[in-house]
């Protein structure tokens, strides 16, 4: 799935579309619960790709107790010391959940690899157990959908002078970021060996470009409700009952302070 080269999406254009899709993403939600659907997203790509943003639009209007977002902080060293995919598993999907992965077990073929946390071994290692990893988990019945968001060299330089400048995003600019923006052919060199080894018929990555961030979110949300095949369950009409009489009840002011 590759985004659309034609002129940007305006404003009102996405909020319309947009809508459209976070209410098909209720239906989705409430098949899931019903039915007992898994559905597992992962979510990979460049820093400053927009991957925030992505899962920000997916999950706004639906409940956080089905789309659970999962971003892990660095391994214990207790969890360094476990199979690598280990942390990772506790993660996935029961029935009725639909689960979003900010960046994954993928970590390993990527900044891992790229940075140097782990060694060319275990990362080839990583590459070669991944597909079976994946089987297991699609043969379990889960729905699993692999993302990669990919932004040009021009873009990725104004979101990062962005993060430095505006004090409302300088918590999305670590040391980390500033190391790997000076490795982007190190980390392509690893996405495309990554691709080659884990782009499976079971599991498939879709990229999509993503210097148009509205035109990604679109595109991404559109493929996900695509890839499942969900139905709106039925819903009963709803009417809300008549409230209770006062029976000589009178409102207090039961707050000294009030701020509205």
């Amino acid at each position: 799935m590759k985004a659309d080269a034609s002129e940007p999406v305006k404003r009102k254009a996405y909020e319309r579309q947009l809508r459209e899709l976070h209410a098909e993403l209720v239906k989705l939600q409430e098949w899931a619960k019903h039915a007992g659907g898994k559905v597992c997203i992962v979510f990979e790509g460049r820093d400053g790709a927009g991957k925030g943003g992505v899962i920000k639009a997916i999950t706004e209007r639906v409940s956080p107790r089905v789309f659970r977002v999962v971003a892990l902080p660095p391994p214990t060293e207790r969890e360094r010391s476990q199979m690598y995919v280990q942390r990772y598993l506790p993660h996935l999907p029961a029935a009725g959940e639909i689960v979003i992965f900010d960046r994954s077990w993928y970590n390993r073929a990527g900044v891992e690899r790229v940075m140097g946390y782990c060694t060319e071994e275990q990362a080839k290692g990583f590459l070669q157990v991944a597909p079976g990893v994946e089987k297991a988990i699609v043969d379990s019945g889960t729905i699993l959908l692999k993302y990669w968001l990919e932004v040009g060299q021009e873009q990725q330089t104004l979101r990062m002078q962005e993060r430095i400048s505006d004090p409302r995003k300088i918590w999305k600019l670590s040391p980390m970021d500033l190391k790997s923006y000076s490795r982007w052919y190190d980390y392509s060199r690893a996405r495309d060996e990554m691709f080659r080894a884990t782009d499976t018929a079971w599991a498939p990555w879709y990229a999509v470009h993503s210097d148009d961030k509205r035109k990604a979110r679109l595109a991404v949300i559109s493929h996900i409700l695509d890839s499942v095949p969900y139905e709106a369950p039925p819903r009963e009409k709803i009417k809300l009952p008549k409230r209770q009489k006062p029976d000589g009840y009178e409102e207090a002011d039961f707050a000294r302070n009030w701020l509205a």
